[in-house]
């Protein structure tokens, strides 16, 4: 499972590449917090970094206790982690790569199944454009990759053919893939399931003031009296530069983008799929999403970019709370009403 790293934050002033570490500073190691600025009389910044999903995953917590600051960050990176642990397709003892192996899951954990039943939700509600199941199609181009190519016509075809999320069946006792070589994928949503997990774990140490990148951004409280978290939205070409800087407001962030894994130095061909078509969408370079859960935000940024942005801004239209900022290969840009903004 590796990162999306489409979204750097800003503390103060300084933009920063990953939660909270400033340009001019390196980011703590990982496995390691360090205590920060006062923030308000007694009041200080605690950072800490870990390592999940393939990368280094960062909270941030404003409190008066250093010793609770502490185990917060620890309790929130155990959460993280254990879904990593759950739901890699790598790792030879998660569930999904079990399910992946043997085509069905016995006694899945309870928060596997919390995550499919959403991803089941987001095919229903993108009409299969949200699809787990392309995994076969991302075999594909990675085999191909290693041999400096695409994948034939034929391939791809055969890759999609294993490609239909109605394909999975889902119940407390067991999860099935019902066709031969079919394989899920759930890296657009477990990085967006384990912030809020990771969130909930910090907050029962009585923080209220935080900022957790798993990848995906969910905060709480402010960074300071009258000073919201904010987070940068990457430019899709160009890595030094922000489409826009969001204020956080309790809700979750995360973006899509074509630029993360190419398989073409043109973008054309990226780790996004069509299920419809077995190859990347051709419209847009990134979708960023808030919305009240990381689960939500995560599936909804991948459902949206393959969706393309006139059915995007008419899902987001209908949803409660849902806010997006799509840009598309040519720079254009879509942004709802209810993003609060500040200049990059």
């Amino acid at each position: 499972m590796q990162r999306r790293t489409l979204i750097s934050a800003a503390l103060g002033s300084a933009l920063t590449g990953v939660a909270g570490w400033g340009l001019l500073q390196p980011p703590p190691q990982a496995g390691t917090i360090v205590r920060g600025w006062e923030a308000q009389p007694g009041m200080r910044l605690y950072t800490g970094a870990d390592l999940a999903f393939g990368t280094t995953i960062a909270i941030q917590v404003l409190h008066d206790n250093q010793r609770q600051a502490e185990l917060a960050i620890q309790d929130g990176f155990h959460e993280a982690k254990k879904i990593d642990a759950l739901m890699s397709i790598y790792s030879e003892s998660s569930q999904v790569f079990q399910l992946n192996r043997d085509g069905r899951l016995c006694q899945p954990d309870p928060h596997l199944l919390r995550v499919l039943q959403e991803t089941v939700r987001l095919s229903t509600l993108s009409g299969g454009a949200f699809d787990i199941t392309v995994q076969p199609l991302w075999l594909q181009f990675t085999k191909a990759a290693a041999m400096n190519t695409l994948p034939s016509p034929a391939a791809i075809r055969s890759a999609k053919a294993l490609v239909n999320w109605r394909n999975l069946s889902i119940d407390r006792h067991e999860v099935r893939l019902h066709k031969p070589g079919m394989s899920i994928t759930l890296n657009g949503v477990a990085q967006g399931y384990a912030v809020d997990l990771a969130l909930a774990a910090v907050r029962q140490r009585g923080i209220r003031h935080a900022l957790l990148d798993t990848g995906e951004f969910i905060s709480s409280g402010n960074k300071a009296p009258s000073h919201d978290w904010m987070v940068g939205v990457q430019d899709p070409r160009r890595d030094d530069v922000l489409t826009a800087v969001l204020k956080m407001d309790g809700r979750s962030v995360a973006t899509s983008g074509d630029y993360e894994t190419i398989f073409t130095p043109d973008f054309v061909h990226n780790h996004i799929f069509d299920p419809a078509t077995g190859d990347s969408p051709l419209e847009l370079a990134s979708v960023t999403v808030a919305a009240p859960t990381g689960l939500q935000a995560d599936g909804l940024s991948t459902a949206l970019f393959v969706m393309g942005s006139a059915k995007a801004m008419s899902i987001a239209a209908q949803l409660d709370n849902v806010d997006v900022l799509l840009v598309d290969k040519r720079g254009k840009t879509w942004m709802t009403p209810g993003l609060r903004t500040t200049p990059a």
